[in-house]
């Protein structure tokens, strides 16, 4: 009975190599697979370096994408292996070539001859190797290297990794925009020919701003790298948001137009951002179009409508008149009110509105800090320090209206 079990076992096992003959390592060895292409690039003007992957399997970006700004990165695909990582970098602190750290890595591994691999060190000089197994995989196994990036991949259409060089090379942007569209160009000649399903793009920078180090995962979709495009749509949306809003405190409302058209564009179908949305075409002197993003987050987010006392000041707008009801708003809701006010820099708009309520006995610490801080920027000190004080008394933890209070005080 037991030979009769290992002979059927054996039968099963070989009748599944024509289907999944690349996935064998995998199947032996119980380590995860990731079919995949990718690239890896350096930009040695903004010094950032980073990674795009694309796959038929589950979460990508958790097993491929390692990076150490200053030091160099690595992209581990096919029968990945961390080690190559690990081991890598602490061979580029020891002063070693990335063809060498990668090298003294494969040479200790038994099953380099399923990995690709590939590395660049901070300077952008690059390295990549394919491991000879991986041409009996269904698709093209194979790489290429070019100034400051690789590009490689297995079980791929014939120009994929052509596309996705070609248009590295010929694109703008950042370094984060350029990798998703090599990325884009990948998929869009066929990727990999047995589908598709998670994607990521990881960008880390020397000098640590938060705006450049993305890291964005789309780990299981029908269609990962469109998906992968709307994230960064949303994160340089918000950017180009927030250049809009400083460069109408700047005084340059030319500028600030031009932005928010373009981040209007981007943050479509991020309802969170309606609200700043909204409030920058304010800013701008755009009230219709704030009240069309305003009426466009209630109809696509039914819980968008806890944003509508922030727009208090539109609660004379005939399509909006019906909705704004200041006569049910709680006190959470007179700060929100307050708060756009000031953020639209209204700070008469605020000590008036703000005072009325504080005479009917509406308050809190935070208004009164609201209120202090409009003071503040009126130049009215002694009113400012009196609400500041009134702030702390009712909250003693209000860190806002200390560090107020404290920069009022030195000054």
């Amino acid at each position: 009975m037991k030979n009769h079990k290992k002979i059927l076992l054996t039968l099963l096992l070989i009748g599944t190599l024509s289907t999944y003959g690349q996935n064998l390592p995998s199947l032996l060895t119980e380590k995860n697979i990731n079919s995949t292409f990718s690239i890896l690039a350096y930009d040695e003007n903004a010094k950032e370096w980073g990674i795009a992957v694309a796959t038929n399997n589950i979460y990508v970006g958790n097993s491929t994408i390692y990076i150490e700004p200053e030091l160099g990165a690595f992209s581990v695909i096919a029968e990945t292996e961390p080690k190559y990582a690990t081991q890598g970098f602490e061979n580029l602190k020891k002063g070693k070539s990335i063809k060498q750290a990668i090298t003294e890595v494969k040479n200790g591994d038994s099953q380099a001859n399923y990995r690709q691999v590939s590395g660049i060190d901070a300077k952008g000089n690059v390295f990549a190797f394919t491991g000879k197994s991986l041409k009996y995989w269904n698709g093209k196994a194979s790489q290429i290297l070019g100034t400051n990036y690789v590009v490689m991949g297995n079980q791929l259409a014939d120009e994929v990794l052509s596309s996705m060089s070609s248009t590295f090379e010929n694109s703008k942007g950042t370094l984060a925009e350029r990798l998703l569209k090599s990325l884009i160009a990948g998929q869009n000649a066929g990727g990999q020919i047995s589908g598709k399903q998670s994607a990521a793009v990881v960008v880390k920078g020397a000098n640590n701003e938060w705006y450049n180090q993305i890291d964005l995962r789309v780990d299981n979709s029908k269609n990962p790298v469109e998906e992968l495009q709307t994230l960064m749509n949303y994160h340089y949306g918000r950017i180009r948001l927030n250049q809009a809003l400083y460069a109408k405190r700047e005084g340059n409302l030319e500028r600030a137009k031009q932005k928010l058209t373009e981040a209007e564009s981007m943050l479509n179908g991020w309802t969170g951002m309606y609200s700043k949305i909204a409030g920058a075409n304010i800013a701008v002197g755009n009230e219709n179009s704030a009240v069309n993003w305003i009426k466009k987050g209630l109809a696509e987010n039914s819980n968008w409508k806890t944003n509508l006392p922030a727009f208090y000041f539109l609660r004379d707008n005939l399509e909006l008149k019906s909705i704004i009801k200041p006569d049910s708003f709680s006190v959470k809701d007179w700060e929100s009110a307050i708060g756009m006010l000031s953020n639209l820099g209204q700070e008469l708009e605020v000590i008036k509105l703000a005072e009325e309520l504080i005479d009917k006995n509406i308050e809190s610490s935070y208004l009164n800090f609201l209120i202090g801080r409009s003071y503040f920027y009126e130049k009215e000190t002694d009113k400012a320090i009196k609400h500041l004080e009134k702030a702390l008394k009712m909250d003693s933890e209000n860190i806002e209206a200390q560090m107020l209070l404290d920069k009022i005080r030195i000054n």
